[in-house]
Order: structure tokens, then C-alpha cells, then sequence
């Protein structure tokens, strides 16, 4: 799995929202931008994700701007928030646990992730 794979992108998303609800802290936007020091992907790849998660119910509080009918651009990141149907999709899905074992191989995971694999993912 590579580091800008669909699912390890997923995870890292799924795990900051989810460390940020446990934790009661507010998002912030500039971790979930398609730019910042947990991935780098292009514009459509990062439209195409949020918007999947949103639409398949994983996360919540987006809005998307309708110029691109396809690939909308998300905005109001800071109100994003994972959902129950997203923990369990973190927590219980097999290509969730792949994302996991590269996270733990690559030894340059964010330390939001390191303390989720620790305390929630035995």
C-alpha cells in the first residue's frame, strides 16, 4: 500500500476525526486540506475522497461547492465530523487494518494515529 492510496488517506482522515471527537477538540481545517503534513494528493483525488466519505456516510458537516458536479469542492472543513457508521468503518474494516499495518511499517505516522493503533485498535 502506498502512502496516497485511497484507503490509507481514508484512515488517516477517519483517525484525526475520530481522535478529535474522543478528545472533545475542534478540527482543524488545515489537517483535512489536500496539502498538509499527512498526505499530499492532487485537487480531484482529495474532492473525490471527501466527498465520498460524506456521501457514504462516514463523516458529516461538510459543505460542497455545485460548480463541479462530479468532484464538488468541499469548504467548511472545520466543522467536519466523523460518524458511528465512520468509527465502525475505521475500527472494523479489513482494508482499514492494511492501512493500519503500512502506518506501523512506515514508522512516520503522525502521532494522532500512533496513539489510535495504541489505544483503540488492539
Amino acid at each position: 500500500m502506498a502512502k496516497d492510496d485511497y484507503h490509507v488517506i481514508v484512515y488517516q482522515i477517519l483517525a484525526y476525526l475520530y481522535q478529535c471527537l474522543k478528545n472533545d477538540e475542534k478540527v482543524n481545517p488545515d489537517k483535512l486540506q489536500r496539502a498538509n503534513e499527512f498526505f499530499q494528493i492532487n485537487e480531484m483525488y482529495w474532492r473525490y475522497i471527501l466527498h465520498n466519505l460524506q456521501h457514504e456516510g462516514y463523516i458529516d458537516g461538510l459543505a460542497f461547492a455545485t460548480a463541479d458536479k462530479y468532484y464538488p469542492k468541499p469548504y467548511e472543513l472545520e466543522d467536519c465530523i466523523i460518524t458511528p457508521k465512520g468509527i465502525e468503518y475505521l475500527l472494523d474494516n479489513s482494508f482499514m487494518e492494511k492501512a493500519k499495518r503500512w502506518f506501523e511499517e512506515a514508522k512516520s505516522v503522525a502521532p494522532f494515529v500512533l496513539d489510535l493503533i495504541k489505544n483503540n485498535m488492539q
